[in-house]
């Protein structure tokens, strides 16, 4: 989302004409529904004029584009400035200036961070040219016109108040990232040298069109902890840490080298659902790994740390990955300082005693803090989701006072999880009566929620998302007992009334449930989903957490007898009924919180009961919600849509899925010059085609549009052909759907292709065989202006033909 975007001419008249920060608060408050600090107005009354005045300048082009506070994708994060054209290559560029009112700073001994004072005090933050960096970064991987559209960021700051250029800003100390973003100060040299680092850039206008492709771009998907985990061991830089994730983990580094002199640290981090706490955490792990400290990754949770295990098999020993990822209890005989530096994930889920009886050890985070000479504590108090969860900040504080160690406290608060919505969150905690926000409604243009009315429904929507990546999965409260375990024929949550049977998640997946391909058919727990994420997921909420007059009711009674997060409650509530209460009512909405947290992208929920689920519904505006209740219109509606949009019947859904002679429709054009790299061969498609009499389908083939004219005389321009994917045998002489990174089609420059092709090979020097001399990619076209593309033997090492052409159906 950009909250304000014009081209240059238009953004120096704002500034100089009129008042561009109330221009940029009026369509801030139009976009989001929300308003801003006065700081930030005044932040933006000053800023923005600096930038006027770098721009006023005629060799700047007047129809470069211009946008203000750009919100990064899947994150809560705003881009102050980008200026868009074209390079001197005619390629499109993007101009990203991080900018700050800041008069001083000093260096500090952390790479990237700086300390700075703000109005409540002096505090650590990144560097300038380290937040300009990283912004692009993200915007880089989470938006595909960017990563795809090969469109070139150049990030800079401006520190238009900061006049001090041999100071600590441009210290030799931040080199690296001044070399990634420079940096501007305060001044007219200052501003002329921004203002060529701008002409370098952009030397021609766009019209604004970069800022409509960034804006209407596609959304990478979101890449998990245990995605790139193999790539963190392997010291790649998998995860860009953004401003207070940065600051985090090099406070922790800086810990973790001064216990040697200064003694024992101890450093509490609190961070709730979607801040990183975790990729953090194995950041810290690697990097202090990589300083040659004996560290480890502690959690209770054993489901992260199956899946972690599950991504590492084959590229490191067993016996490593099980000494690198470890859980709580392993610590109950552990000399003192045995490591040097514990890293210890989800510790709001630490227990008392460790073992399997729960009979070992004194408390585990006494034995944690006892055997690390620094141990940091990733902690969300509001996920203590069994009673016998004691992991909160001040039980940390007071072993850590005990045994000598000195404590330090940080937070993580950027939003990284479900879109990056921050009111989402907080709307959760107040409907939810964990905590009064001030979000009582939920815009849903912000994150996709969505109350269903049965629990066949959920299933349908989640099922629909799994086919998108295997990231989508259904969990529930538990509040239904566990039959299956003992006879696998046997279903455990039974709803007759909605003609819904499901089984909790598979024993044979235990800590893999939430990566498993068949587990999108079960239903997870809190046990087993704590600590990871989906993109989708599908809640039940059961009898246990009701809605009664507006006021929130937990019913601990009416969750199974197997549940083990409340046992021993009826015991505690005969000596304390009052703190038994308090501690079911937390653990409840805990619960529910949690599990409603774990969606990347959006979070469905169906309520057993009718009340609760109105009350929901009633937290929520915007449109998805009404075009959810007009699925049924909708869908009735969609052949008919199909009909008039394809010269043939269009099968939808589970009926195309299901016919034996319909192939997948690709919801694409594969153009003749022109197949978008950030588009797939998806095989999971809605949309299905049957196949004509004397045609038989199979797993291979599907249905796809060709445009353009470089095969007209084979394939007129807009046809729809049958293709065969992943041919086998010879290609030669055959139309084929081939990619290459060196291929540039002359129609519209894509690295995939629609053409005959042709091999010239020769004879090996043993004559057993054949190799490539050279490939040609022919067109056959009325129109001569197209020509072969040729690939000679140093351009073949990564040819792909995709497919080949079965027949042209209409």
């Amino acid at each position: 989302m950009i909250i304000y975007q014009t081209d240059k001419q238009h953004f120096l008249d704002d500034v100089f004409k009129r008042d561009i920060e109330a221009i940029v608060l009026e369509s801030f408050r139009n976009r989001t529904g929300r308003s801003v600090s006065k700081e930030e107005i005044r932040s933006w009354a000053s800023s923005l004029v600096y930038m006027g005045k770098v721009l006023n300048d005629d060799a700047i082009p007047n129809d470069c584009g211009v946008a203000i506070e750009y919100m990064i994708p899947q994150t809560a994060k705003r881009v102050d400035f980008l200026l868009t054209g074209k390079n001197h290559e005619d390629k499109d560029c993007v101009v990203i200036v991080e900018l700050k009112q800041w008069e001083s700073a000093r260096k500090t001994s952390k790479d990237g961070i700086v300390s700075t004072r703000f109005a409540r005090g002096e505090a650590e933050v990144g560097h300038p040219s380290y937040q300009a960096w990283s912004y692009a970064a993200l915007l880089e991987g989470y938006n595909e016109a960017v990563y795809d559209g090969g469109v070139q960021l150049r990030p800079c700051a401006y520190l238009h108040n900061y006049a001090d250029a041999k100071g600590p800003i441009n210290d030799p100390f931040y080199a690296a990232h001044i070399e990634r973003a420079p940096v501007f100060l305060k001044g007219d040299d200052e501003r002329d040298r921004l203002r060529q680092f701008i002409q370098k850039h952009v030397k021609h206008g766009d019209k604004g069109n970069t800022l409509f492709l960034i804006e209407g771009g596609r959304i990478r998907p979101s890449k998990s902890l245990a995605d790139g985990l193999l790539g963190l061991l392997q010291g790649n830089q998998e995860f860009v840490l953004i401003d207070d994730q940065k600051l985090v983990y090099e406070n922790a580094l800086s810990h973790a080298r001064a216990v040697r002199e200064n003694g024992k640290r101890v450093y509490i981090v609190e961070g709730g659902p979607g801040t990183g706490k975790s990729v953090v955490a194995v950041n810290l792990l690697v990097g202090l790994t990589s300083a040659d400290m004996v560290a480890k990754y502690v959690t209770k949770n054993a489901a992260p740390r199956a899946v972690y295990e599950a991504r590492l098999v084959g590229s490191f020993k067993k016996t490593y990955i099980s000494n690198l990822f470890v859980g709580s209890g392993g610590f109950t005989e552990t000399e003192r300082n045995q490591f040097d530096a514990l890293v210890v994930d989800e510790a709001h889920r630490l227990n008392e005693k460790s073992g399997l009886y729960g009979n070992l050890g004194e408390h585990q985070v006494k034995e944690i803090i006892n055997a690390a000479r620094f141990s940091v504590f990733f902690i969300d108090e509001s996920q203590i989701v069994t009673l016998k969860d004691v992991g909160k900040k001040e039980t940390i504080r007071q072993w850590a006072a005990e045994l000598g160690a000195t404590v330090f406290e940080g937070a993580l608060e950027s939003q990284f999880r479900c879109s990056g919505s921050d009111g989402y969150l907080a709307w959760l905690d107040n409907t939810l009566q964990i905590r009064p926000t001030a979000n009582d409604k939920l815009d849903i243009a912000e994150y996709d929620f969505r109350v269903v009315d049965s629990p066949t429904e959920l299933r349908e929507l989640i099922l629909k998302r799994n086919r998108e990546r295997n990231r989508a999965r259904m969990v529930a409260g538990y509040c239904w007992k566990w039959p299956s375990k003992k006879n696998p024929a046997a279903y455990d949550i039974e709803m007759p009334e909605h003609d819904f049977k499901a089984r909790w998640n598979l024993t044979k997946d235990g800590g893999l449930w939430m990566v498993s391909d068949d587990s999108v058919h079960e239903v997870g727990c809190i046990h087993t989903c704590q600590g990871l994420e989906a993109d989708y997921i599908g809640v039940i909420v059961g009898d246990d957490f009701i809605v009664r007059d507006g006021q929130v009711i937990t019913q601990p009674e009416k969750r199974a007898s197997s549940d083990r997060s409340i046992s021993g409650l009826k015991t505690l509530a005969k000596t304390d009924p009052a703190l038994a209460k308090e501690k079911a009512d937390a653990i409840i909405k805990n619960t529910y919180r949690t599990l409603m947290t774990r969606g990347m992208k959006g979070c469905y929920v169906y309520f057993t009961d009718a009340e609760t689920a109105a009350f929901f519904r009633n937290g929520i505006i915007g449109t998805r919600d009404q075009a959810d209740s007009q699925s049924n219109n909708q869908t009735a509606h969609a052949a008919a849509e199909s009909a008039a949009k394809f010269p043939f019947p269009v099968l939808l859904g589970e009926e195309g899925r299901s016919n034996p002679r319909a192939v997948p429709l690709i919801p694409l054009q594969i153009a003749a010059g022109s197949f978008s790299e950030s588009q797939a061969l998806d095989m999971n498609a809605d949309e299905w085609v049957e196949l004509p009499e004397g045609f038989s389908a199979s797993a291979d083939l599907f249905v796809a549009q060709v445009v353009g004219e470089s095969m007209n005389r084979r394939i007129p321009n807009g046809a729809w052909c049958l293709f065969r994917s992943n041919p086998k045998g010879t290609r030669q002489g055959k139309i084929v759907v081939v990619q290459h990174r060196s291929i540039d089609d002359v129609e519209t420059g894509g690295s995939y292709t629609v053409k005959k092709y042709y091999s010239e090979k020769v004879a090996t020097e043993d004559g057993a065989g054949w190799v490539h001399q050279r490939i040609k990619l022919l067109p056959e076209s009325t129109d001569s202006s197209f020509q072969p593309i040729l690939l000679g033997v140093e351009k073949q090492d990564h040819i792909r033909v995709l497919a080949e052409l079965v027949v042209v159906l209409v």
